[in-house]
């Protein structure tokens, strides 16, 4: 039985069910947070602890949840943000930008399943070359398929913004793969 957003706030209102709420809400939501994490990190690990943190906050900040959005766009918001800080401590451990590309293709290469087909791996090489908005606007329109207004909520930029993101991203994806690909 799948416990509807209403009832989620309502228990993690009340303190006497604020685990019990948080507990419906991990069953309601860590499927597509963890996705939608380990898209963007790559490394199965490090996104399952960004996960965990991500519900951590949202049980401490719950009281900040202000009901103008949807739960999960709120939830959605603080993954994305422990995502990229998470993705900053990975890239401040590399030299240089280029070998925080690098290293980022080399996690995808070491992490992707062994009938992985070659090309899954070039869009995932070709994602994790793109700029850190441009990546984040990408994993989310394309895997998520979230509506740019939705989007312009948990990202706090403009759906113009967000459409010009997607639109560079796409066309760097495309380039990189007809640049990589050999049949």
């Amino acid at each position: 039985m799948k416990v509807k957003d209403a009832e989620i706030i309502a228990m993690m209102a009340d303190e006497r069910s604020k685990e019990k709420g948080l507990r419906a809400m991990m069953d309601a939501y860590q499927s597509r947070l963890y996705w939608h994490i380990r898209r963007l990190l790559v490394v199965q690990d490090v996104s399952q602890d960004v996960l965990q943190e991500t519900f951590i906050k949202a049980y401490q900040n719950f009281h900040q949840f202000k009901q103008d959005s949807q739960l999960y766009t709120w939830l959605y918001r603080i993954a994305t943000n422990e995502a990229l800080q998470q993705l900053n401590k990975m890239k401040k451990m590399q030299k240089s930008d280029e070998d925080a590309a690098y290293y980022m293709q080399n996690l995808v290469a070491d992490n992707a399943m062994a009938d992985a087909e070659d090309i899954q791996i070039l869009l995932q090489n070709a994602i994790q070359s793109l700029p850190e908005k441009q990546k984040l606007v990408f994993t989310m329109r394309y895997y998520d398929e979230l509506p740019y207004e939705e989007m312009s909520q948990i990202l706090d930029m403009s759906v113009g913004t967000l459409k010009t993101n997607y639109h560079y991203a796409k066309q760097k994806i495309e380039d990189y793969i007809k640049q990589n690909y050999k049949d």
